[in-house]
């Protein structure tokens, strides 16, 4: 008994070793980045920002309806999907992704139950039936936010504030990227949100200082470079002389 019940201490031990490494794992990946491998990518889709949320105002609904899985976290996350052309012959079918804009962008929510490693695809909407963004308040960061859709309707808290706007940001982007007639409103929103202080902005600023900060280093090196060019020149006019000089001194005293 005392063999068998070693055995079985040492499975159960390795089993809680497995989980453990396996939590620890999931655990050192971002949500965000684990949403994007098993939600988006299998779909050719690629996921733009992703936003933790919880609910304003908790909806009132059957227990049926959500399978009584108990708690779990929340995410809105925005996607898009390239543009495939598909060329038919009798011989061959060809399908291409292309460069141009895609030909859907989509806002999917996202869940995780409690006691799970993996990820939900919940609600999707499509990028044209979002009519409304509200940032609740413009003078204040503020995680809280409203979407409006054509059918429904969402208050959410983001789990930071700071969360939120940069969700905001990419968000405002792609709806100015990307739709062309009917762009929903963005109300109550701070003006970094809207414009030059978006991180969308800021990384072209950075992009475009640091050219400068090349350009500016290769005119000082080849400013330096000029100089030294220069007094090589100069030194090698007056070795020219120096030795012109002392070649005639040189025949005056053998003379």
């Amino acid at each position: 008994m005392g063999f068998y019940s070693a055995i079985k201490k040492n499975e159960i031990l390795s089993f809680a070793e497995n989980s453990l490494c396996a939590h620890l794992t999931c655990s050192t990946m971002s949500a965000k980045s684990a949403i994007s491998k098993e939600i988006f990518a299998p779909l050719d889709e690629r996921m733009l920002g992703a936003v933790q949320v919880k609910r304003r105002t908790k909806k009132k609904i059957p227990f049926l309806a959500t399978g009584g899985q108990g708690e779990y976290l929340t995410y809105i996350c925005l996607s898009d999907k390239n543009m495939k052309v598909q060329i038919t012959s009798s011989e061959v079918v060809q399908i291409r992704v292309t460069n141009k804009k895609p030909t859907q962008a989509s806002i999917t929510k996202v869940k995780q139950f409690e006691g799970s490693t993996s990820f939900v695809r919940r609600s999707q909407w499509m990028l044209e039936q979002l009519r409304q963004v509200n940032g609740i308040d413009p003078n204040r960061d503020s995680a809280e936010f409203d979407l409006l859709f054509e059918n429904t309707f969402d208050q959410w808290v983001a789990s930071t504030a700071s969360e939120k706007c940069t969700f905001f940001q990419i968000l405002h982007h792609t709806c100015q990227r990307y739709l062309t007639d009917r762009k929903p409103e963005f109300i109550n929103c701070q003006s970094k949100i809207m414009g030059g202080n978006s991180i969308l902005h800021s990384a072209a600023d950075s992009v475009t200082s640091a050219v400068q900060k090349a350009s500016q280093a290769l005119n000082e090196r080849g400013e330096r470079l000029g100089r030294a060019e220069e007094k090589t020149e100069d030194m090698k006019n007056s070795a020219q002389q120096f030795a012109e000089t002392a070649h005639k001194l040189a025949m005056k005293h053998k003379c």
